[in-house]
């Protein structure tokens, strides 16, 4: 795959109608660590070497998001159309279902189960259990958290717990996860379950941000509004510097 760095973070240039190919080659390889880069995503890098780490050595880092493809292009680079969880979920489940063992944890409890149901409501054949993402994150019950991820027989895990505790939960627990494939996917099931709007397709298209940011002023606010601007001028001072 062609890979091409915005802001120190490597990104994969994957066609959106080739993620599930990609994802059949991960899975076949094995022990695989897959996630996302958006602006956010990109942002909370610069200044969490963790993260930053964790994005450079996953297995796959595909764009989420139209204002990385536009730091990309800045900075004379291309990225193509972004693929988000709320889309390619339904792709997964349906190449997922009599093949493979989906595990989905994160969220709020009852959330990823209700959005797992709306999956298997389309795709019966589709074999998935889910968790809530506020289990503790030492001892005993982090033990029988991943003991039941195992015990599944997982394909695929996929964790959605914001960034960077989805990516810090994975890392620190990589090694014990014994899934082909672990991949951080935000939060997809808050909008699949019907709890948080996803916005007006039209305007979902072209600036899901602006759309999120009407869904839920008070909570991204920060993120979007002083945190995309930051982006776009490292993106200008890295084209100039280049």
């Amino acid at each position: 795959m062609n890979r091409v760095t915005v802001q120190g973070v490597p990104i994969d240039a994957i066609e959106p109608s080739d993620l599930m190919d990609a994802i059949r080659r991960q899975h076949a390889q094995g022990d695989a660590t897959v996630a996302y880069a958006n602006v956010h995503v990109v942002n909370q890098a610069q200044r969490d070497a963790d993260l930053l780490g964790f994005l450079q050595q996953a297995s796959m880092v595909y764009c989420d998001g139209t204002g990385v493809r536009l730091g990309a292009r800045i900075a004379g680079q291309r990225l193509p159309p972004r693929s988000t969880g709320a889309d390619w979920i339904w792709d997964l489940a349906r190449t997922a279902a009599g093949t493979w063992r989906i595990y989905w944890i994160g969220g709020e409890p009852g959330v990823t189960a209700a959005a797992a149901a709306q999956l298997t409501a389309r795709y019966p054949t589709l074999s998935i259990k889910t968790d809530h993402g506020f289990h503790p994150r030492t001892g005993a019950p982090d033990t029988a958290c991943i003991e039941r991820i195992n015990g599944f027989e997982t394909d695929i895990l996929l964790v959605g717990m914001g960034t960077p505790e989805q990516e810090r939960w994975v890392q620190q627990r990589r090694v014990a996860i014994k899934a082909p494939v672990v991949w951080c996917i935000g939060a997809t099931a808050d909008v699949i379950s019907g709890k948080t709007p996803r916005g007006p397709t039209w305007l979902v298209e072209h600036a899901e941000w602006l759309a999120r940011l009407s869904t839920e002023p008070a909570r991204l606010w920060r993120r979007y509004l002083l945190g995309n601007p930051a982006f776009l001028i490292r993106a200008l001072k890295q084209r100039m510097r280049d």
